[in-house]
């Protein structure tokens, strides 16, 4: 760790992160409030021998990174809810084709054009299901501008390690704040690429799950001569119909995410040990949680908090544990409530959930949340 603190905003810094984890293409459109971040790689990507492309819409941004993953660079594109609406076709077929990739999606005021330049969180589901069809996703929710640096890192990480697209998702106020953040070396990060098939290229099937369920990777123009589609397809990436292939196929998709939550979730946990209420937030909620938190605690209340660094898979079990151990989960998000819906899942009944909600365009504030936490003792 660098002794250097030095002032960075959140969407300058992902930009750094994503160089410093290899990330050589991005492909963009500009949008509040995510646009400095295709600002900051088109200065900063020709230096580092990457490649920065302004395309005509959010539809061939997510195209393009596509094409350039498959071709063995580490890609990503930046957006906000609106463009990541019209994203959501191209997401489906980088899942589909098990491509790896990395989105960010800095969350404004919706639905259509909304509130451009305020805050919300309510495209979290948007980000688990807006693409149509059973599929995985992994996003992550930083908080701290440490936290969106490690994060970007981990983005990409946990994209080329599962071959999945994977989403960093901030908020209107994380993209624009201002702090002092101390940056590692660079040499000093673990950075993770795709594997690459080891058998000869005659013999490579993109898709062979006699090597796990996450199989090999070739890059194209790498020798190796394969068909990716959009289509249900079999090891060969050819399509077909072939009812025990595709389920086999789909089946394995699922299961290199579901089956290894272990190595993909991270949540912080905050005077949760004896807490008799808890609280459930992320994002920038789960900074006034924390000083919400902190002011009860001083007034007697002994409430904790689980803010997920990975919003998606959700943290269900650990929501569980929590559940059987408190009375009530206070669940404050800058929506109208999805967050909540994915807490009382997860809960099943064993503890009261209380939302807080805003929608206005502006950050619910700590008092607010200490006010619930007053209100339900």
């Amino acid at each position: 760790m660098s002794n250097k603190l030095e002032l960075w905003g959140g969407n300058d810094l992902i930009a750094q992160a994503a160089i410093d984890a290899g990330c050589r293409f991005f492909a963009g459109y500009p949008i509040t409030p995510s646009s400095e971040i295709a600002e900051q790689l088109a200065r900063k990507l020709p230096k580092v021998g990457g490649i920065f492309m302004q395309m005509e819409d959010e539809i061939a941004s997510m195209g393009a990174i596509i094409g350039a993953s498959l071709a063995g660079e580490k890609a990503m594109t930046a957006t906000s809810g609106p463009g990541f609406s019209l994203k959501q076709e191209n997401l489906g077929y980088a899942c589909i084709s098990e491509t790896p990739c990395v989105i960010v999606d800095v969350m404004r005021g919706g639905p259509s054009t909304g509130l451009p330049t305020a805050p919300s969180q309510s495209d979290l589901m948007q980000v688990r299901w807006g693409t149509h069809g059973d599929h995985e996703i992994i996003a992550v929710t930083p908080a701290f501008m440490d936290e969106i640096y490690s994060e970007t890192i981990r983005a990409f990480n946990l994209s080329e390690k599962f071959r999945i697209p994977v989403i960093i998702l901030l908020d209107e106020i994380l993209g624009h704040l201002h702090e002092g953040v101390q940056l590692p070396d660079p040499g000093s990060l673990e950075i993770v690429d795709r594997t690459k098939p080891t058998v000869p290229p005659e013999e490579y099937l993109p898709f062979d799950d006699r090597f796990g369920d996450v199989p090999p990777m070739a890059n194209f123009f790498e020798g190796y001569r394969f068909h990716i589609t959009g289509l249900s397809h079999g090891k060969s990436g050819f399509p077909t119909t072939d009812v025990e292939e595709v389920d086999a196929i789909q089946m394995r998709r699922q299961r290199k995410i579901i089956g290894n939550t272990d190595q993909i979730l991270s949540n912080h946990e905050y005077h949760l040990d004896d807490a008799e209420i808890a609280v459930v937030a992320f994002g920038s909620v789960g900074r006034s949680a924390i000083d919400a938190i902190d002011e009860a605690r001083k007034q007697g209340i002994k409430v904790g908090l689980l803010r997920p660094l990975t919003i998606w898979p959700f943290p269900e079990k650990r929501v569980l544990e929590i559940a059987k151990q408190v009375k009530k989960i206070i669940v404050p998000e800058m929506s109208l409530g999805q967050l909540i819906l994915e807490v009382q899942r997860a809960a099943n009944g064993n503890a009261d959930i209380v939302g807080v909600q805003e929608v206005g365009g502006q950050l619910i504030r700590p008092r607010e949340i200490l006010a619930k936490l007053q209100e339900v003792i």
